[in-house]
């Protein structure tokens, strides 16, 4: 673990501007500079609008670890480190409603417990002492209470089971429902007391907890009333994934413990927060529609709490609404719009929507104070990372208050461009070109192309585009990216997002040849030098171009799916495969046949590369192993390489530069004919 000292090195680099020469020369940045760049998320703002808190990841190679800690800032001015828990992962501030505590998570003692510190200055204090890892956690209104979300404890029950019959699993019936506690918070009158185990310096708030709740379901997620008098609460029956469909909203009186159902209908229904007023409810929800809520509008519906009054707010808005919240000032939600992210204001009587925000261009989150007058958010442009921003509400100014696009200052970065094409159907295209900071149209580049998962993800403008794709470095070597936000992706409105039901593959693969095809009629790519590669989804489609295109000179498939027949019996979403396809493999054969990879296995000419985690349960490692087993049958050039310990995403640092090693061997044989060694060092 870095010592004490690691953080106080980022602190200065965040405050410092670096001291770069505009005449020198940029560099190319290493993969293990590219993967240590922080960013900050998940930003909050004090109630007075004074203050703000977020978080700021960084990398700890020494550990393998990504580390997570407090950062803070006043009125504006340079941001500071407000906590230094290295291995604890310090995260999702929240503040008192008086504003002089930030309570948040950690795990200091082995479990995931709440913190609180001042913000006049000192240490933190541990406030919960709960069995098991707390997940979620709210003030109430007045500050004097903290509820929060927990698994139940079953470890006597499981440990007499094995101790019996050894050690087995029930699958679908192996869970822990998520209850609700409340706990006081009365720090005056609170004894501090020393943890044994901890540091000299750590203590532990001895608070009183109460389970709010005992019914047969388990809770997503839950916000207090503004008075403080009841908690809506989204539950469904269990944990499990496939559950999220059953999820309903009820309401639990916090005197009675009474819970009163409120929404029910027969899919999602998810609780987005009380009105001002505390008469009425905001949720999105999909009504009846079972079989299709994966790539359809989520709409969003009011309903006052005794059940009366129910209607949809903005039902003409054509994308998904995030991040709602909801002031005496109206609505606020951001919303993609093709590859740009605006804040929008919805007025919640007349459904009105209009953009609040529209730069920078892209805006990831933000919170609003609770006077309602002061607006943070982060937010990035093309060529910028994701900054800290502040404005009023009522004069939008946004202004900076975060400098860490100094990190790539002296770097080639990806200059990015979108662009759009026509696809094989007529279907209009669009994604992000990315080019070489010395880019020569009269030049031929060779082509990577770069898929993103989802589907209904996106690709975006980015100075420092990635993953596990060196694309920062393949551009300063020479070669142009493109990103296809292919049918299916979030941005371009749910008919887009419904292209690829029931053509899932086959539409995808129109779109990124046709891509390919646009460029190279443009005069700028070398036909013969194209590649293709992406993770997940985008793992997917690179599988059905290996088996269905012999276009490109190499593929790297990523946790990719192969065979939708094996992975709808084995993936931890079984419905996601019912809702594209609109059958099971015992339904209908032939649209399983028609959009899975391995179908066309003797068609397979393309040399591929396979990356996969271990312990994948979205998708299945055995998909990983069929197409592997495939290529070698037909005598195609394969490499399947396995991540140890991870599942769908590589989350650690040295897997994921390994990953990009990967990477950049397998596309420097067959694009530039080059033999590349791993480095020792």
């Amino acid at each position: 673990m870095k010592k004490k000292t690691f953080l106080i090195v980022l602190s200065l680099h965040f405050i410092i501007p670096f001291a770069v020469n505009s005449q020198s020369v940029k560099k190319t940045p290493s993969f293990e500079e590219v993967l240590s760049l922080r960013n900050a998320r998940n930003l909050k703002i004090s109630p007075n609008g004074q203050f703000i808190v977020f978080e700021m990841e960084s990398t700890d190679w020494e550990e393998n670890r990504m580390d997570t800690e407090l950062w803070l800032s006043k009125n504006g001015e340079t941001p500071f480190p407000l906590t230094n828990t290295p291995k604890q992962n310090s995260s999702n501030p929240k503040w008192s409603p008086n504003g002089e505590w930030i309570a948040f998570l950690a795990n200091k003692t082995g479990k995931t417990q709440i913190q609180v510190i001042r913000l006049a200055g000192g240490e933190s204090f541990q406030l919960s002492d709960a069995k098991d890892n707390i997940s979620g956690f709210e003030w109430s209104p007045d500050g004097r209470q903290i509820a929060f979300t927990q698994a139940e404890n079953k470890e006597k029950i499981d440990k007499a089971r094995k101790d019996k019959f050894g050690d087995y699993e029930v699958e679908d019936n192996e869970y822990r429902l998520t209850r609700l506690w409340l706990m006081n918070f009365e720090p005056n009158k609170i004894t501090e007391v020393k943890l044994p185990i901890e540091a000299a310096d750590s203590t532990k708030i001895i608070a009183p907890k109460i389970q709010l709740e005992s019914f047969n379901f388990s809770i997503n997620n839950f916000e207090w009333s503004p008075d403080g008098r009841k908690i809506a609460i989204e539950h469904q029956p269990d944990p499990l994934i496939t559950s999220g469909a059953k999820s309903d909203i009820s309401i639990l009186d916090i005197d009675t413990k009474a819970v009163t159902p409120l929404v029910k209908n027969p899919s999602n229904d998810g609780l987005i927060c009380w009105s001002p007023n505390g008469n009425a409810i905001l949720y999105q929800s999909s009504l009846s529609d079972t079989t299709s809520y994966y790539y359809r509008n989520r709409k969003l519906y009011s309903i006052n709490i005794d059940g009366t009054n129910g209607k949809a707010i903005a039902p003409n808005f054509d994308e998904d609404f995030t991040s709602i919240r909801w002031t005496n000032q109206g609505l606020f939600a951001l919303a993609y719009q093709k590859t740009l992210r605006q804040l929008f204001k919805i007025d919640p009587d007349n459904g009105s929507v209009k953009a609040f925000l529209t730069t920078p261009e892209r805006i990831y989150d933000f919170s609003i104070s609770a006077n309602g007058e002061q607006l943070v958010f982060i937010g990035a442009t093309d060529n910028s990372l994701g900054e800290v921003y502040k404005t009023s509400i009522s004069k939008p100014n946004p202004v900076k208050i975060s400098q860490l696009t100094q990190q790539i200052e002296d770097w080639k970065v990806a200059k990015s461009e979108v662009i759009s094409w026509k696809s094989t159907d007529g279907e209009t295209i669009e994604g992000v070109l990315y080019k070489p900071q010395d880019y020569d149209p009269k030049k031929k580049y060779p082509l990577f192309v770069v898929i993103h998962g989802g589907p209904t993800g996106i690709s975006l403008p980015s100075p420092t585009p990635g993953y596990v794709y060196p694309i920062v470095q393949w551009l300063a070597k020479g070669a142009l990216v493109l990103s296809p936000n292919y049918r299916g992706s979030a941005g371009y409105g749910e008919k887009f997002r419904s292209l690829n039901v029931q053509n899932l593959g086959v539409g995808d693969a129109w779109d990124v040849l046709s891509g390919v095809q646009f460029l190279e009629s443009k005069g700028i790519i070398d036909g013969e030098k194209v590649a293709s590669m992406g993770w997940s989804q985008g793992g997917y489609i690179s599988a059905f171009l290996t088996t269905n295109s012999t276009k490109f000179k190499a593929i790297s498939v990523g946790a990719g799916i192969s065979n939708w027949v094996t992975y709808y019996v084995s993936t931890d979403i079984h419905p996601f495969t019912r809702q594209y396809l609109k059958a099971t493999p015992w339904s209908d054969k032939a649209i399983y046949e028609k959009t899975s990879p391995m179908t066309n296995i003797k068609n397979a000419k393309t040399p591929t590369l396979i990356q996969h985690g271990e312990l994948d349960k979205r998708v299945p490692i055995s998909n990983a192993y069929e197409l592997f087993q495939g290529l070698q049958d037909v005598g195609v050039d394969t490499k399947l390489i396995v991540y140890k310990g991870f599942g769908h995403g590589i989350t650690k640092p040295k897997e994921r530069l390994a990953a990009l090693w990967h990477n950049w061997q397998w596309f420097g044989k067959y694009i530039w004919k080059e033999d590349i060694m791993l480095p020792s060092k």
